[in-house]
């Protein structure tokens, strides 16, 4: 619901986070190259209403599915320092909704202002969302700006950290204990999986190892290794793929053989594993059809591994897939075809046509 790039939920206590951090005037055009990134000329805009994110929820409970909202904070606030440069560890610094993808340094403040506002904000968002989990973020959250400022170094002291950069774990367990005081279970991407409060239950992404050292500390955990769960990867090495995130190719075998509880750990450690999810992000989507290209059939193969835990059985998830693509077929799902090379390269299938074509 949030991000550097824009704020997507009304919140009544802080209407210019919709009214000026839901626009942003451009946006990065493909991954960066060598001194060159290039830029569109369209203004992105928009938000949701209260009123839709309510309907969605009761869309999707109906349906036995339970929407869990993301606010991210410390890091991923650009487009709210937009809105509300006070917030930020520069006040008088006027930004604009960021522009580009990937990390940016600028993060929310460590004085009490802020904590005032990430209640707010969450108080708002629990009141639309019933769910028992708030995810807000924590993720690649750069410390500089807490190095370079006085007031995050006289926090730090005063609080008894170590440094500046302790104040992210410091700032995570204040949230954390705000959303347990008010029945919620807060979430968080980890970084290392030794770096937040054991009231959060862990989104393990960066390393593997990550999530077993979160399930050692007591965490519960939910594992989401990038390499085996992010569909935003291409599927294979062919020219014709859609335009995506950089790196190797995260295949249907790739995700299939994923373990997110593997048997060499020990019976309390697989017992803190919730399970695991897939993550698709859109910086490089176009339209709604690459989002189903690039989610299927990977995603049936996560949820299949994901049902039948440590016994993975590929060979039949191939013949179980080869059926299942005759639904997929018949719903109009524009899905990656299956083909004879271990069903790693293939072109797109226009369900309409019944012809193969890359996706375009």
């Amino acid at each position: 619901l949030t991000d550097d790039q824009g704020w997507r939920m009304p919140v009544d206590a802080y209407p210019r986070l919709t009214t000026v951090g839901a626009r942003r005037a451009r946006s990065q055009r493909g991954p960066d190259g060598p001194g060159t990134t290039q830029f569109d000329a369209t203004p992105h805009e928009g938000a949701y209403t209260k009123a839709e994110l309510r309907a969605l929820v009761r869309y999707a409970a109906e349906r036995g599915i339970t929407v869990v909202p993301e606010i991210e904070m410390p890091g991923h606030v650009r487009a709210a320092l937009a809105a509300y440069p006070e917030l930020g560890n520069h006040p008088e610094r006027r930004l604009e909704v960021w522009d580009r993808w990937g990390v940016c340094e600028t993060i929310l403040g460590v004085h009490e202002e802020v904590f005032a506002f990430c209640r707010a904000v969450l108080e708002e968002v629990m009141d639309v969302f019933p769910s028992p989990y708030i995810h807000i973020g924590g993720e690649e959250c750069p410390t500089s700006e807490w190095e370079s400022s006085p007031a995050a170094r006289e926090r730090a002291a005063a609080e008894g950290l170590a440094g500046p950069a302790a104040l992210h774990g410091w700032f995570m367990g204040r949230i954390g204990a705000f959303l347990v005081e008010h029945g919620r279970t807060p979430v968080g991407w980890a970084v290392s999986g030794t770096e937040l409060p054991l009231d959060f239950t862990v989104m393990a992404w960066r390393d593997a190892s990550h999530a077993r050292a979160a399930a050692r500390r007591g965490h519960r955990v939910v594992a989401a290794y990038h390499r085996t769960t992010y569909l935003d990867y291409v599927q294979s090495e062919a020219s014709f793929e859609p335009v995506a995130q950089p790196g190797d190719p995260v295949t249907l075998r790739t995700v299939h053989d994923y373990e997110p509880a593997p048997a060499e750990w020990s019976r309390e450690e697989r017992a803190r594993v919730l399970g695991t999810q897939a993550q698709l992000w859109t910086e490089y989507v176009r339209t709604p059809e690459e989002i189903e290209y690039l989610s299927y059939p990977r995603l049936c193969a996560l949820a299949d591994r994901s049902w039948s835990g440590g016994r993975g059985d590929w060979p039949g998830f191939v013949e179980r897939l080869r059926h299942h693509t005759a639904r997929l077929d018949a719903l109009g799902v524009p899905y990656r075809p299956l083909d004879a090379r271990s069903l790693e390269e293939a072109t797109y299938a226009s369900p309409s046509s019944g012809t193969a074509r890359p996706l375009s």
